[in-house]
């Protein structure tokens, strides 16, 4: 019972840090920092706060065997392009719709732990993850007209594919399950570096920050969405699964609601709370049901 409390708290706390991102994102965005450069900051700041924090304070050993060494490097390229494409994403449609449909992973990752891994989809599975979806829907606020362009489409499919991939993995390659979470979530990280530095061409390409506050958000970029989510998700997947992991992460756009509400002075209508209680009531209903198989 404790494992499973302690899974779904760091599942809670990875879900509710990622919906941090837009917080330090859109800041660097508006400062006319590009998609890779955002992202190559947030990565390399990740990478090098992490490997401080393992070695010196924890003191954590980061030797990889061979055997580790390719599913690893699989994962950190599984979950950097996950964001990549989402981030293309938001140039061709609106962010409320990217992220409304980028939230079929959980039902992606169910349905290839169904067929794959002989994990049983029970109604009270189906039932949370509809409920869950509804209520995202009702949160989203699309603006009269929006175009929902096929690129943008194609690209939040493709990034909830690659992320439900990637929370699949760390639950089930026999080479990856058994590996301390610190010591995965650092590799992921690192490997997940490369894709940016290609892109930006081995860093030819790189904008330069020039102001204090937009390194402050880069840091935090890298801090809160990045190491502590990806640290909590990886204990959330090892300790409860990779389908209820998925389901916890409805609670991201709720974080972005209590920063609107918080922050921006945004107003809770009543479809914004009517969306909140059907989330809720999902996550609660996959966090308390009977557990009939091990993932």
């Amino acid at each position: 019972m404790k494992r499973r409390v302690t899974g779904v708290i760091n599942g809670a706390i990875a879900a509710a840090s990622y919906g941090t991102n837009p917080l330090f994102t859109l800041p660097l965005y508006a400062a006319g920092i590009g998609v890779n450069s955002v992202l190559f900051y947030r990565y390399s700041f990740a990478v090098i706060i992490y490997f401080l924090w393992l070695k010196f304070v924890k003191k954590s050993s980061l030797k990889l065997t061979k055997k580790e060494f390719l599913p690893i490097f699989i994962l950190g390229i599984f979950f950097s392009l996950s964001s990549l494409t989402l981030f293309d994403a938001f140039r061709y449609i609106e962010a409320g719709i990217a992220c409304t449909i980028l939230f079929i992973y959980p039902l992606l990752v169910a349905i290839m732990m169904w067929a794959f891994f002989k994990e049983k989809m029970t109604k009270t599975v189906i039932f949370s993850i509809l409920l869950t979806f509804s209520g995202i829907l009702l949160l989203y606020k699309g603006k009269p007209g929006a175009d929902l362009n096929m690129h943008g489409i194609i690209m939040v499919l493709l990034s909830a594919f690659l992320y439900a991939l990637y929370i699949i993995g760390v639950k089930n390659i026999p080479a990856v399950k058994h590996i301390k979470y610190d010591k995965l979530s650092f590799y992921v990280m690192l490997f997940g570096l490369l894709v940016y530095v290609i892109n930006l061409k081995l860093c030819t390409e790189l904008q330069i920050i020039d102001k204090p506050l937009m390194w402050v958000c880069a840091i935090a970029l890298a801090l809160f969405p990045t190491i502590i989510s990806l640290e909590t998700i990886t204990i959330s997947i090892k300790l409860i699964g990779s389908t209820t992991t998925a389901i916890l992460g409805a609670l991201e756009p709720l974080t972005a609601i209590f920063f609107g509400v918080l922050l921006f002075h945004e107003q809770l209508t009543p479809r914004i709370i009517a969306g909140v209680v059907l989330i809720l009531t999902g996550v609660i209903l996959i966090v308390t049901r009977k557990i009939s198989h091990r993932g």
